[in-house]
């Protein structure tokens, strides 16, 4: 029997999933944005070198957070929602527009996405407050007060990034979900969030916008992208045409690099390459579980709970969007997509749970 905060190896099986994933993240990035970056800048080198920075920074990153004790962000869990919703201020105040959209704070000659270190924010907040209050977890009155500390940051986040805001709306209903012995007033919490989600979506036109043209891409010149992902997935078959060979990444898919790059997969490496691609991501939700379910700190449970949660919504609604299962929202694929960001936030997350994953009461 192991004694009680005995420390064990690392879930090696985890690191291997991230670490393959990074690696097939790279390979497929480079691949679907060499184009853009030769037409763009010059470079085909461009978005790769961007973006494999942010990786090596990462990486740095996570075995750095593992080889923490993962208590020791309980004590900053509050200064970091804090911080997350201060920096969300910001970016409503002085953020840059890219794209339309001003989802990022210049940093010199960098862009840096506080919606990203919200989500890991939010987890580790969350975690904190549920364990704090796991005695009265299933009296309504505790739900409520906990779900109240979600919305400021769904809130802010939403205002210019709709679907982040539902990616960490969905992490916070799931921790807390997970933690209740009580299930019945998720009925009404559900309820209650339909309605908001209504109102919001009737607050700006284009939202509305988008629904019509998720159910009629072909009536709407904002449906091209959508269109022209649907081509690429329907024109790489069983095994793709080969990796490199995409003709719908020449400028046909807009942006190919970002939220539609699972389309490019299924077109260069098909069914096959992409079933690899989703069976990885299984793999890694099915190891999030399993350190969730051996650790007997609720904390450190959480932790790895709210990792899958993240894992799980945001690898859903990306597929869910580039096969028009549901309208677009823009939302990338985790490790693959283009986005500095997201990637080194992501091996943070990642570094978190291999924290967890390496103590056992």
């Amino acid at each position: 029997m192991e004694e009680k905060g005995k420390k064990r190896r690392m879930d090696y099986t985890l690191l291997l999933i991230v670490v393959l994933l990074v690696v097939i993240g790279l390979v497929i990035l480079y691949s679907t944005s060499a184009y853009n970056g030769q037409v763009k800048f010059h470079d085909s080198f461009y978005y790769l070198k961007k973006q494999a920075f942010a990786t090596v920074l990462g990486i740095v990153l996570m075995l750095f957070v593992a080889g923490m004790d993962y208590h020791i962000w309980q004590r900053l869990a509050v200064f970091g929602y804090l911080a997350a919703v201060a920096l969300s201020v910001a970016v409503m105040l002085f953020g840059r527009e890219i794209n339309g959209s001003k989802r990022w704070l210049a940093l010199g000659p960098f862009s840096f996405q506080p919606s990203e270190f919200a989500k890991v924010a939010l987890i580790l907040f969350l975690a904190d407050l549920v364990t704090k209050n796991v005695k009265t977890i299933g009296k309504m009155w505790t739900l409520c007060r906990i779900m109240f500390w979600i919305l400021p940051i769904v809130g802010l986040v939403g205002a210019s990034n709709l679907s982040t805001a539902i990616i960490i709306l969905g992490i916070g209903v799931i921790l807390i979900f997970v933690a209740s012995p009580k299930y019945a007033q998720f009925a009404l919490m559900g309820l209650a969030g339909a309605c908001f989600m209504g109102i919001f979506l009737a607050l700006e036109s284009y939202r509305l916008e988008r629904l019509a043209i998720w159910r009629n891409p072909e009536k709407y010149e904002k449906g091209y992208q959508t269109l022209q992902g649907l081509y690429a997935i329907g024109s790489g078959g069983v095994f793709g045409v080969g990796l490199g060979n995409s003709v719908q990444k020449l400028g046909f898919v807009p942006e190919a690099q970002n939220d539609m790059i699972f389309s490019i997969i299924c077109e260069e490496l098909g069914l096959a390459g992409a079933g690899i691609i989703v069976f990885l991501f299984l793999l890694l939700i099915w190891r999030f579980f399993m350190i969730a379910s051996g650790s007997r700190d609720l904390f450190g449970a959480l932790i790895a709970t709210g990792a899958m949660a993240h894992m799980m919504i945001q690898v859903v609604l990306n597929i869910a969007v580039v096969t028009n299962t549901i309208p677009n929202t823009g939302i990338t694929l985790p490790f693959i997509s283009y986005g500095g960001t997201s990637v080194m936030f992501l091996l943070i997350e990642m570094g978190l749970v291999l924290s967890v994953s390496q103590v056992v009461d």
